[in-house]
């Protein structure tokens, strides 16, 4: 492996290395964002869980967080242009409310996106397992799965990174090219029973099982900020980050909300809560696509469902493996962290560490015969999900308070009441989480604790570790997530 290290300059402080200008575009941006969400796992497993926890009001679950999102992207994009490296939360957060709270968001971010990549790769092997028997009546080890699949992610991430945008770019289109079919075929055939505009009704909003829903739902936008994460490597960051997040937002919200829409014209109002309702619900998306398309599309989309998650954990493990080189770089976390590939310009730092923590954790799993849907999947899910919440409510305080002491040309709306109002809706999904996490870990209270209880102590480690720099060497902890890095 060949590798360039950090090395040292003159004084304390590392050099600064940076990535790669891989020259990715909008459109990649976009493929990792939106292949991060996995519209077709959501679809197949989040959307029928929402509708049996919402009711008709499932379909106001992707506007709200859509909508606050949004808002979030007026502040972030407008910041973006003065971050110049792959910290994206890390830098903002450090700019806006401090060092020690940027150090701490880290350490937390680092927990949520080696989390979010571990729960992908445990729910491709689980997937795939199941593919591989229902479809062929193969029985493989969903443990061969995993290893195969963390090898897969550890060779793209360790590739040039316009590969891997290739991959998920095919994944993506695939496994919208199912969906956008299946929904043409329910509209065309005119669905059970007509247009079901009343899913619509604004009253619906205030349905009892709403906000638990919001809890379901707000995951299916998690990664849109990992545009900022790949600064360094943009052709032109300053016009393609802003505009990847909008299109990525915009488009998740727009695509979930139709699919919804979609699902209770498919089954009809009534039909689509009872079905929902019943002990079938895991298999809502794939009956219905069944029933409109046929058994061929169903087939493929199972299939598909397998390389949406495939396509989410390759996206997760890019942002954690840039997450260690920014740390690393800064010497934050050991030096080596921040090492890049000769060739590709890829973090390979970043990338041997995130491998080696989808083998350790994934490797635990197989020694004590965990579940790998029921615990590895679903319990890897719920810090990272929340993480990732958090770090965005941080995020938009740090906006706020960032432009507070100066506008730099935008409006206030823009810079200060967007943003704000964000990060009180951000807030609330955080709050709403953690009350109702059962919902994203089907365990109990005691489980429930441990999995959150690394957020708030790593975040406080974080604080620690940017104040005993500070004491040390001034200069150093002056460059903390504030390091620019040119072409």
């Amino acid at each position: 492996m060949r590798a360039e290290g950090q090395g040292t300059g003159p004084g304390p402080g590392p050099r600064p290395v940076r990535l790669a200008n891989a020259g990715l575009t909008t459109k990649d941006l976009v493929f990792f964002v939106v292949a991060a969400a996995a519209p077709l796992t959501v679809m197949a497993g989040v959307v029928p869980l929402a509708i049996r926890t919402g009711g008709e009001s499932a379909a106001y679950g992707y506007i709200v967080p859509g909508a606050i999102l949004l808002l979030f992207a007026a502040g972030f994009t407008a910041m973006s242009p003065m971050i110049k490296n792959a910290g994206a939360f890390y830098s903002y957060i450090a700019r806006g409310l401090g060092r020690p709270f940027g150090i701490g968001s880290a350490l937390v971010a680092l927990v949520a996106y080696n989390a979010m990549a571990v729960c992908l790769l445990a729910g491709f092997a689980y997937y795939t397992a199941n593919t591989f028997s229902s479809l062929f009546g193969v029985d493989v080890p969903w443990q061969l799965i995993a290893v195969a699949g963390t090898a897969a992610v550890a060779f793209l991430g360790y590739s040039k990174v316009t590969l891997g945008a290739r991959v998920l770019g095919i994944a993506l289109g695939l496994e919208l090219l199912v969906l956008v079919i299946y929904e043409v075929f329910v509209l065309v055939k005119g669905g059970a029973s007509g247009p079901a505009v009343s899913v619509f009704a604004p009253g619906l909003i205030t349905h009892d099982g709403f906000g638990a829903l919001l809890v379901l739902t707000a995951g299916g936008f998690i990664g849109f900020e990992a545009t900022a994460l790949y600064a360094e490597e943009a052709r032109d960051p300053a016009r393609t980050i802003p505009r990847a997040t909008y299109i990525a937002i915009g488009f998740l919200a727009v695509f979930y909300t139709f699919s919804v829409w979609c699902v209770f014209v498919a089954y009809g109002s009534d039909g689509a809560l009872a079905f929902a309702g019943g002990d079938d619900v895991a298999n809502m998306t794939f009956a219905s696509i069944t029933h409109y398309v046929g058994a061929w599309a169903s087939d493929f989309g199972q299939i598909l469902l397998c390389t949406s998650a495939f396509a989410a954990a390759l996206a997760f493990h890019n942002a954690a493996s840039r997450y260690f080189f920014a740390l690393g770089r800064q010497g934050v976390l050991p030096t080596a962290f921040g090492r890049i590939h000769r060739r590709s310009g890829a973090p390979v730092g970043g990338t041997v560490v995130q491998t080696a923590v989808n083998a350790l954790v994934l490797g635990l799993a197989m020694v004590l015969g965990a579940d790998p849907y029921l615990v590895v999947f679903l319990w890897s899910a719920a810090p990272g999900v929340l993480g990732i919440l958090a770090l965005e409510a941080l995020t938009a305080l740090a906006v706020v308070c960032f432009f507070a002491r100066n506008l730099r040309g935008h409006s206030p709306w823009r810079v200060l009441v967007a943003p704000a109002i964000a990060a009180v809706g951000l807030v609330a999904l955080v709050w709403l989480s953690i009350s109702q996490l059962d919902l994203l870990t089907a365990a109990g209270p005691a489980v429930n604790w441990a999995l959150l209880l690394p957020l708030p102590v790593l975040f406080l480690v974080g604080v620690v570790m940017a104040l005993r720099i500070r004491g040390r060497d001034r200069a150093r902890y002056e460059s903390l997530g504030t390091e620019d890095v040119e072409g």
